[in-house]
Protein backbone atom coordinates (compact mmCIF):
# COMPACT_ATOMS: atom_id res chain seq x y z
CA UNK A 1 0.00 0.00 0.00
CA UNK A 2 1.50 3.54 -1.07
CA UNK A 3 2.07 5.93 1.60
CA UNK A 4 -0.33 8.68 -0.31
CA UNK A 5 -3.22 5.51 -0.07
CA UNK A 6 -2.67 5.03 3.29
CA UNK A 7 -2.88 8.54 4.34
CA UNK A 8 -5.70 9.31 2.77
CA UNK A 9 -7.52 6.77 4.16
CA UNK A 10 -6.31 7.30 8.02
CA UNK A 11 -7.55 10.56 7.24
CA UNK A 12 -10.24 10.26 5.06
CA UNK A 13 -11.45 7.62 7.91
CA UNK A 14 -11.02 10.44 10.56
CA UNK A 15 -13.15 13.01 8.20
CA UNK A 16 -15.98 10.42 7.66
CA UNK A 17 -15.95 9.74 11.32
CA UNK A 18 -16.14 13.66 12.28
CA UNK A 19 -18.61 14.76 9.64
CA UNK A 20 -20.75 11.90 9.99
CA UNK A 21 -21.00 12.78 14.23
CA UNK A 22 -21.71 16.57 13.34
CA UNK A 23 -24.11 15.30 10.62
CA UNK A 24 -26.09 12.95 12.55
CA UNK A 25 -25.87 15.76 15.41
CA UNK A 26 -27.39 18.49 13.39
CA UNK A 27 -29.76 16.51 12.04
CA UNK A 28 -30.95 15.32 15.28
CA UNK A 29 -31.24 18.94 16.40
CA UNK A 30 -32.61 19.96 12.98
CA UNK A 31 -35.50 17.31 13.85
CA UNK A 32 -36.29 18.53 17.42
CA UNK A 33 -36.71 21.86 16.26
CA UNK A 34 -39.22 20.72 13.51
CA UNK A 35 -41.31 19.03 15.89
CA UNK A 36 -41.38 21.38 18.42
CA UNK A 37 -42.28 23.92 15.35
CA UNK A 38 -44.64 22.11 14.15
CA UNK A 39 -46.17 21.58 17.94
CA UNK A 40 -45.91 25.39 18.75
CA UNK A 41 -48.19 25.63 15.00
CA UNK A 42 -50.57 23.42 16.50
CA UNK A 43 -51.06 25.35 19.77
CA UNK A 44 -51.50 28.55 18.17
CA UNK A 45 -53.98 27.68 15.59
CA UNK A 46 -56.01 25.98 18.62
CA UNK A 47 -55.90 29.96 20.28
CA UNK A 48 -56.53 31.09 17.12
CA UNK A 49 -59.98 29.59 16.59
CA UNK A 50 -60.14 29.81 20.35
CA UNK A 51 -60.14 33.82 19.91
CA UNK A 52 -62.54 33.79 16.53
CA UNK A 53 -64.95 31.84 18.55
CA UNK A 54 -65.00 34.20 20.77
CA UNK A 55 -66.26 36.45 18.32
CA UNK A 56 -68.89 34.58 16.84
CA UNK A 57 -71.89 32.60 18.09
CA UNK A 58 -71.16 29.24 19.18
CA UNK A 59 -73.53 26.84 16.96
CA UNK A 60 -75.73 24.24 18.04
CA UNK A 61 -75.23 20.18 17.39
CA UNK A 62 -78.11 20.19 14.92
CA UNK A 63 -76.25 23.26 13.03
CA UNK A 64 -72.75 21.71 12.88
CA UNK A 65 -71.74 21.20 9.60
CA UNK A 66 -68.21 20.68 8.25
CA UNK A 67 -66.58 23.57 7.38
CA UNK A 68 -63.26 23.85 5.88
CA UNK A 69 -59.47 24.71 7.26
CA UNK A 70 -59.84 27.90 5.27
CA UNK A 71 -62.97 29.31 6.74
CA UNK A 72 -61.98 27.92 10.08
CA UNK A 73 -58.23 30.28 9.46
CA UNK A 74 -56.38 26.90 9.86
CA UNK A 75 -53.17 26.45 8.05
CA UNK A 76 -52.69 23.92 5.22
CA UNK A 77 -52.47 20.56 6.35
CA UNK A 78 -54.19 20.73 9.60
CA UNK A 79 -57.19 19.91 10.83
CA UNK A 80 -59.69 21.16 13.83
CA UNK A 81 -62.37 19.90 15.89
CA UNK A 82 -64.73 22.21 18.32
CA UNK A 83 -66.92 20.13 20.68
CA UNK A 84 -68.78 20.56 23.76
CA UNK A 85 -67.62 19.54 27.08
CA UNK A 86 -70.27 16.33 26.91
CA UNK A 87 -68.52 15.44 23.89
CA UNK A 88 -70.92 16.56 21.50
CA UNK A 89 -69.00 17.42 18.02
CA UNK A 90 -70.03 21.39 17.20
CA UNK A 91 -67.42 22.46 14.37
CA UNK A 92 -65.19 20.20 12.58
CA UNK A 93 -62.92 21.40 9.34
CA UNK A 94 -62.83 17.75 7.92
CA UNK A 95 -66.29 15.71 6.05
CA UNK A 96 -65.62 12.46 7.44
CA UNK A 97 -68.09 11.87 10.30
CA UNK A 98 -66.44 8.43 11.39
CA UNK A 99 -62.90 10.88 12.23
CA UNK A 100 -63.63 12.31 15.83
CA UNK A 101 -60.96 13.21 17.37
CA UNK A 102 -60.19 12.61 21.13
CA UNK A 103 -60.71 15.88 22.90
CA UNK A 104 -60.70 14.67 26.89
CA UNK A 105 -57.08 15.06 27.08
CA UNK A 106 -55.79 18.66 27.33
CA UNK A 107 -52.52 19.41 25.91
CA UNK A 108 -50.77 17.55 23.01
CA UNK A 109 -51.58 13.70 22.44
CA UNK A 110 -50.62 11.28 20.08
CA UNK A 111 -53.57 9.44 18.84
CA UNK A 112 -54.38 6.67 16.19
CA UNK A 113 -57.95 6.76 14.21
CA UNK A 114 -58.95 4.58 11.47
CA UNK A 115 -55.32 3.42 11.14
CA UNK A 116 -53.88 7.06 11.18
CA UNK A 117 -51.61 8.75 13.41
CA UNK A 118 -52.18 11.97 14.43
CA UNK A 119 -50.92 14.34 16.83
CA UNK A 120 -53.33 16.70 18.43
CA UNK A 121 -53.50 19.12 21.19
CA UNK A 122 -56.82 20.45 23.43
CA UNK A 123 -57.16 23.74 24.77
CA UNK A 124 -60.52 24.42 27.27
CA UNK A 125 -62.57 27.99 26.68
CA UNK A 126 -65.70 28.44 28.36
CA UNK A 127 -67.87 24.90 28.18
CA UNK A 128 -66.38 23.84 24.60
CA UNK A 129 -63.16 22.14 23.50
CA UNK A 130 -61.04 23.27 20.77
CA UNK A 131 -58.91 20.31 19.34
CA UNK A 132 -56.37 21.02 16.66
CA UNK A 133 -54.65 18.28 14.89
CA UNK A 134 -52.29 16.74 12.07
CA UNK A 135 -51.03 14.06 10.63
CA UNK A 136 -47.92 12.02 11.90
CA UNK A 137 -47.21 10.20 8.23
CA UNK A 138 -46.92 13.95 6.91
CA UNK A 139 -44.73 15.27 9.67
CA UNK A 140 -42.30 12.39 8.74
CA UNK A 141 -42.95 12.87 4.60
CA UNK A 142 -42.35 16.55 5.74
CA UNK A 143 -39.20 15.51 8.25
CA UNK A 144 -37.55 13.18 5.35
CA UNK A 145 -38.12 16.10 2.56
CA UNK A 146 -35.92 18.52 4.78
CA UNK A 147 -33.23 16.11 6.15
CA UNK A 148 -32.62 15.08 2.33
CA UNK A 149 -32.22 18.45 2.05
CA UNK A 150 -30.19 19.21 4.68
CA UNK A 151 -27.90 15.79 3.63
CA UNK A 152 -26.88 16.32 0.34
CA UNK A 153 -24.56 19.67 1.04
CA UNK A 154 -22.95 17.93 3.72
CA UNK A 155 -22.23 14.85 1.58
CA UNK A 156 -21.48 17.16 -1.09
CA UNK A 157 -18.85 18.94 1.18
CA UNK A 158 -17.73 15.54 2.75
CA UNK A 159 -16.85 14.47 -0.99
CA UNK A 160 -15.17 17.55 -2.01
CA UNK A 161 -12.87 17.67 1.29
CA UNK A 162 -12.12 13.66 0.40
CA UNK A 163 -11.04 14.52 -2.80
CA UNK A 164 -9.15 18.13 -1.80
CA UNK A 165 -7.72 15.33 0.84
CA UNK A 166 -6.30 13.06 -1.31
CA UNK A 167 -4.78 15.73 -3.69
CA UNK A 168 -3.88 17.61 -0.83
CA UNK A 169 -1.26 14.61 0.38
CA UNK A 170 -0.50 14.14 -3.49
CA UNK A 171 0.86 17.57 -3.10
CA UNK A 172 2.40 17.27 -0.10
CA UNK A 173 4.24 14.30 -1.02
CA UNK A 174 5.73 15.39 -4.11
CA UNK A 175 9.39 16.52 -2.51
CA UNK A 176 9.24 12.66 -2.20
CA UNK A 177 8.33 12.15 -5.23
CA UNK A 178 11.27 14.24 -6.61
CA UNK A 179 13.74 12.49 -4.36
CA UNK A 180 12.53 9.32 -5.81
CA UNK A 181 12.92 10.69 -9.30
CA UNK A 182 16.30 12.13 -8.71
CA UNK A 183 17.63 8.49 -7.53
CA UNK A 184 15.98 6.93 -10.51
CA UNK A 185 17.85 9.10 -12.73
CA UNK A 186 21.22 8.49 -11.52
CA UNK A 187 23.81 5.76 -13.05
CA UNK A 188 24.71 2.74 -10.80
CA UNK A 189 28.04 3.76 -9.79
CA UNK A 190 27.32 7.07 -8.97
CA UNK A 191 28.03 8.21 -5.49
CA UNK A 192 27.63 11.94 -5.73
CA UNK A 193 25.53 13.85 -2.79
CA UNK A 194 22.04 13.71 -4.00
CA UNK A 195 20.95 17.88 -4.37
CA UNK A 196 17.09 18.11 -4.49
CA UNK A 197 16.07 21.83 -3.99
CA UNK A 198 12.79 23.01 -2.21
CA UNK A 199 12.45 20.18 0.08
CA UNK A 200 10.98 20.98 3.10
CA UNK A 201 12.18 21.27 6.33
CA UNK A 202 11.47 17.35 7.44
CA UNK A 203 12.79 15.66 4.51
CA UNK A 204 16.33 17.44 5.31
CA UNK A 205 17.20 14.85 7.75
CA UNK A 206 16.13 12.15 4.79
CA UNK A 207 18.56 13.89 2.50
CA UNK A 208 21.38 14.45 4.73
CA UNK A 209 21.45 10.74 6.05
CA UNK A 210 20.79 9.83 2.41
CA UNK A 211 24.09 11.99 1.24
CA UNK A 212 25.94 10.27 3.92
CA UNK A 213 25.21 6.63 3.19
CA UNK A 214 26.52 7.45 -0.09
CA UNK A 215 29.91 8.76 0.72
CA UNK A 216 30.39 5.77 3.46
CA UNK A 217 29.81 3.97 0.21
CA UNK A 218 32.21 5.93 -1.99
CA UNK A 219 34.50 5.38 0.95
CA UNK A 220 34.90 1.91 1.55
CA UNK A 221 34.86 1.37 -2.50
CA UNK A 222 37.82 4.14 -2.71
CA UNK A 223 39.37 1.64 0.00
CA UNK A 224 38.33 -1.08 -1.95
CA UNK A 225 40.03 0.26 -5.15
CA UNK A 226 43.16 1.42 -3.23
CA UNK A 227 44.00 -1.87 -1.35
CA UNK A 228 43.60 -3.82 -4.23
CA UNK A 229 45.54 -1.77 -6.71
CA UNK A 230 47.80 -1.42 -4.09
CA UNK A 231 48.10 -4.96 -3.63
CA UNK A 232 47.96 -5.78 -7.21
CA UNK A 233 51.33 -3.60 -7.06
CA UNK A 234 53.24 -5.08 -3.85
CA UNK A 235 52.44 -8.88 -4.42
CA UNK A 236 53.60 -8.38 -8.24
CA UNK A 237 57.60 -7.45 -6.78
CA UNK A 238 57.95 -10.76 -4.57
CA UNK A 239 55.70 -13.14 -6.95
CA UNK A 240 58.32 -11.98 -9.58
CA UNK A 241 61.83 -12.10 -7.53
CA UNK A 242 60.29 -15.31 -6.33
CA UNK A 243 59.90 -16.92 -10.19
CA UNK A 244 63.13 -15.42 -11.25
CA UNK A 245 65.11 -17.26 -8.49
CA UNK A 246 63.27 -20.52 -8.90
CA UNK A 247 63.92 -20.55 -12.90
CA UNK A 248 67.25 -19.49 -11.75
CA UNK A 249 67.71 -22.49 -9.65
CA UNK A 250 66.42 -25.23 -12.12
CA UNK A 251 69.59 -23.57 -14.60
CA UNK A 252 72.27 -23.76 -11.72
CA UNK A 253 73.73 -26.38 -9.31
CA UNK A 254 75.71 -26.50 -6.02
CA UNK A 255 75.82 -23.19 -4.05
CA UNK A 256 74.26 -20.79 -6.30
CA UNK A 257 71.17 -23.25 -6.73
CA UNK A 258 71.08 -23.78 -2.69
CA UNK A 259 71.52 -19.44 -2.63
CA UNK A 260 68.51 -19.07 -5.21
CA UNK A 261 66.16 -21.41 -3.27
CA UNK A 262 66.94 -19.45 -0.12
CA UNK A 263 65.76 -15.97 -1.73
CA UNK A 264 62.89 -17.54 -2.73
CA UNK A 265 61.93 -18.94 0.12
CA UNK A 266 62.51 -15.68 1.61
CA UNK A 267 60.62 -13.83 -1.05
CA UNK A 268 57.42 -16.35 -0.07
CA UNK A 269 58.15 -15.27 3.37
CA UNK A 270 57.33 -11.75 2.81
CA UNK A 271 54.55 -13.08 0.32
CA UNK A 272 53.03 -15.06 3.33
CA UNK A 273 53.97 -11.36 5.42
CA UNK A 274 52.10 -9.27 3.33
CA UNK A 275 48.89 -11.53 2.30
CA UNK A 276 48.65 -11.70 6.34
CA UNK A 277 48.74 -8.06 6.80
CA UNK A 278 46.44 -7.12 4.14
CA UNK A 279 43.70 -10.01 5.59
CA UNK A 280 44.15 -8.15 9.02
CA UNK A 281 43.59 -4.69 7.28
CA UNK A 282 40.84 -5.38 5.53
CA UNK A 283 38.74 -7.27 8.36
CA UNK A 284 39.74 -4.31 10.51
CA UNK A 285 38.48 -1.45 8.30
CA UNK A 286 35.37 -3.74 7.69
CA UNK A 287 32.11 -4.97 9.62
CA UNK A 288 33.72 -7.89 10.92
CA UNK A 289 33.04 -8.76 15.13
CA UNK A 290 36.00 -9.32 16.68
CA UNK A 291 34.62 -9.97 20.28
CA UNK A 292 35.88 -12.83 21.74
CA UNK A 293 34.48 -12.33 25.46
CA UNK A 294 38.24 -11.88 26.53
CA UNK A 295 39.42 -9.04 28.38
CA UNK A 296 42.94 -8.02 28.75
CA UNK A 297 44.66 -5.89 31.26
CA UNK A 298 47.01 -3.20 29.17
CA UNK A 299 49.76 -5.02 30.98
CA UNK A 300 48.89 -8.52 29.50
CA UNK A 301 48.41 -6.83 26.00
CA UNK A 302 52.07 -5.59 26.24
CA UNK A 303 53.12 -8.99 27.41
CA UNK A 304 51.45 -11.02 24.95
CA UNK A 305 52.42 -8.47 22.21
CA UNK A 306 55.78 -8.73 23.34
CA UNK A 307 56.01 -12.51 22.84
CA UNK A 308 54.39 -11.87 19.12
CA UNK A 309 57.33 -9.58 17.96
CA UNK A 310 60.14 -10.68 15.66
CA UNK A 311 62.66 -12.69 16.13
CA UNK A 312 64.32 -12.03 20.09
CA UNK A 313 61.73 -8.90 20.55
CA UNK A 314 61.38 -10.27 24.24
CA UNK A 315 65.17 -9.59 24.87
CA UNK A 316 65.68 -6.44 23.04
CA UNK A 317 62.65 -4.61 24.60
CA UNK A 318 62.97 -2.75 28.07
CA UNK A 319 59.42 -2.72 29.05
CA UNK A 320 58.49 -0.39 31.63
CA UNK A 321 55.28 -0.69 33.14
CA UNK A 322 53.22 1.92 35.94
CA UNK A 323 51.63 0.73 39.00
CA UNK A 324 48.22 -0.53 38.94
CA UNK A 325 47.80 -1.71 35.49
CA UNK A 326 46.97 -5.02 36.17
CA UNK A 327 43.78 -4.20 37.81
CA UNK A 328 42.47 -2.33 34.69
CA UNK A 329 41.16 -3.73 31.28
CA UNK A 330 40.75 -2.15 27.16
CA UNK A 331 37.82 -1.57 26.45
CA UNK A 332 38.11 -3.17 23.14
CA UNK A 333 38.38 -6.58 21.35
CA UNK A 334 41.80 -8.48 22.39
CA UNK A 335 43.15 -9.74 19.52
CA UNK A 336 42.92 -5.75 17.84
CA UNK A 337 44.82 -4.52 20.71
CA UNK A 338 47.37 -7.16 20.74
CA UNK A 339 47.97 -7.00 16.83
CA UNK A 340 48.32 -2.82 16.96
CA UNK A 341 50.69 -3.03 20.03
CA UNK A 342 52.67 -5.60 18.36
CA UNK A 343 53.49 -3.66 14.63
CA UNK A 344 54.45 -0.84 16.07
CA UNK A 345 57.17 -2.87 18.14
CA UNK A 346 57.81 -4.82 14.80
CA UNK A 347 58.22 -0.99 13.17
CA UNK A 348 60.27 -0.24 16.42
CA UNK A 349 62.33 -3.68 16.34
CA UNK A 350 63.19 -2.94 12.70
CA UNK A 351 64.66 0.66 12.66
CA UNK A 352 66.53 -0.24 15.80
CA UNK A 353 70.23 -1.62 15.26
CA UNK A 354 70.80 -5.25 17.04
CA UNK A 355 73.05 -4.27 19.86
CA UNK A 356 70.37 -1.33 21.15
CA UNK A 357 66.78 -2.16 23.01
CA UNK A 358 63.36 -0.88 22.22
CA UNK A 359 61.59 1.30 24.90
CA UNK A 360 57.88 -0.02 26.05
CA UNK A 361 56.43 2.01 28.73
CA UNK A 362 53.14 1.48 29.40
CA UNK A 363 50.80 3.75 31.90
CA UNK A 364 46.99 4.64 32.42
CA UNK A 365 46.18 8.36 31.73
CA UNK A 366 42.70 9.38 32.68
CA UNK A 367 40.16 6.29 30.81
CA UNK A 368 43.30 5.57 28.25
CA UNK A 369 45.90 3.20 28.45
CA UNK A 370 49.02 4.17 27.16
CA UNK A 371 51.29 2.70 25.08
CA UNK A 372 54.48 4.64 24.51
CA UNK A 373 56.71 2.57 22.13
CA UNK A 374 60.75 4.39 21.37
CA UNK A 375 63.20 3.14 19.02
CA UNK A 376 66.64 4.19 18.71
CA UNK A 377 66.93 3.57 14.77
CA UNK A 378 67.87 6.35 12.26
CA UNK A 379 64.62 8.53 12.58
CA UNK A 380 62.52 10.08 10.08
CA UNK A 381 62.42 13.58 9.01
CA UNK A 382 59.79 15.67 10.64
CA UNK A 383 58.03 16.44 6.90
CA UNK A 384 57.32 12.77 6.93
CA UNK A 385 55.56 12.11 9.61
CA UNK A 386 52.16 12.71 8.05
CA UNK A 387 53.02 9.54 5.59
CA UNK A 388 53.69 7.26 8.33
CA UNK A 389 50.36 5.68 8.68
CA UNK A 390 49.62 5.60 4.65
CA UNK A 391 49.61 2.22 2.89
CA UNK A 392 52.78 0.71 1.33
CA UNK A 393 54.49 3.82 2.17
CA UNK A 394 58.30 2.81 3.33
CA UNK A 395 61.04 4.96 4.35
CA UNK A 396 63.43 4.74 2.51
CA UNK A 397 64.78 0.77 1.91
CA UNK A 398 62.95 -0.62 4.71
CA UNK A 399 62.06 -3.98 4.43
CA UNK A 400 58.51 -4.44 5.65
CA UNK A 401 55.54 -3.75 3.77
CA UNK A 402 54.18 -0.84 4.79
CA UNK A 403 50.75 -1.88 6.07
CA UNK A 404 52.28 -2.04 9.97
CA UNK A 405 51.25 1.40 11.27
CA UNK A 406 48.07 1.26 8.72
CA UNK A 407 46.63 -1.64 10.37
CA UNK A 408 47.30 0.38 13.60
CA UNK A 409 45.63 3.81 12.27
CA UNK A 410 42.66 1.31 10.99
CA UNK A 411 42.76 0.03 14.91
CA UNK A 412 42.68 3.41 16.40
CA UNK A 413 39.79 4.94 13.63
CA UNK A 414 37.66 1.84 14.99
CA UNK A 415 38.31 1.87 18.33
CA UNK A 416 38.21 5.60 19.02
CA UNK A 417 41.59 5.12 20.35
CA UNK A 418 44.12 7.92 19.04
CA UNK A 419 47.96 6.84 17.79
CA UNK A 420 50.71 10.16 18.05
CA UNK A 421 54.06 9.87 16.66
CA UNK A 422 57.27 12.32 17.88
CA UNK A 423 60.61 11.95 16.01
CA UNK A 424 63.57 12.31 18.22
CA UNK A 425 67.57 13.47 17.93
CA UNK A 426 68.04 9.23 17.51
CA UNK A 427 65.15 7.72 16.80
CA UNK A 428 61.27 8.06 16.82
CA UNK A 429 58.40 7.71 19.63
CA UNK A 430 54.75 6.47 19.30
CA UNK A 431 52.40 6.82 21.46
CA UNK A 432 48.97 4.61 21.27
CA UNK A 433 46.60 5.48 23.19
CA UNK A 434 43.47 2.69 23.99
CA UNK A 435 40.38 3.02 25.72
CA UNK A 436 39.79 1.70 29.06
CA UNK A 437 37.00 -0.33 30.56
CA UNK A 438 35.68 1.26 33.83
CA UNK A 439 35.00 -2.27 36.00
CA UNK A 440 38.27 -3.80 37.10
CA UNK A 441 39.15 -7.50 36.59
CA UNK A 442 38.68 -10.45 38.55
CA UNK A 443 41.06 -10.81 41.70
CA UNK A 444 41.02 -14.98 41.57
CA UNK A 445 43.86 -15.29 39.55
CA UNK A 446 41.45 -16.34 36.38
CA UNK A 447 42.16 -14.11 33.65
CA UNK A 448 46.18 -14.30 33.76
CA UNK A 449 48.38 -13.97 30.48
CA UNK A 450 48.99 -17.15 29.85
CA UNK A 451 45.96 -18.76 30.30
CA UNK A 452 44.70 -16.24 27.71
CA UNK A 453 47.76 -16.85 25.63
CA UNK A 454 47.49 -20.34 25.62
CA UNK A 455 43.89 -20.10 25.30
CA UNK A 456 44.08 -17.97 22.26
Amino acid sequence: MSLRLRLSLILGSVFVLIWSLAAAWMLCDLRQQMMQSLDARLGASAHMVAGLLEQMPMPSKSDSTPMTAEQMGMPSGMTCQVSSLRGEVLVRSHANPDQTLDAEQSGFSDQQINGDRWRTFTVTQGDVRITTADRLDEREALQYSILFAASVPVAVALLGSLALLWGGIGQGLAPLNRMRDALRRRSADSLDPLDVSGLPRELWPLLETQNQLFQRIAQAMERERRLTGDAAHELRSPLTAIKTHLQVARMTEGEARDRSLANAEEGADRLHRTLEQLLLLARVEGSLSFEDGVQYSAEEVARLAMQDAGPGGTQRILLQLAPGLASTCLAMPSVLAVAGLRNLLDNALHHTPADAQVELQVETLADKACFRVRDHGPGIAPEDLKHLTQRFWRNGKSAGCGLGLAIVQAIVQRCAGSLEFDTQVLGLSVELHLPLRTQALLPDGENTAGERSSSK
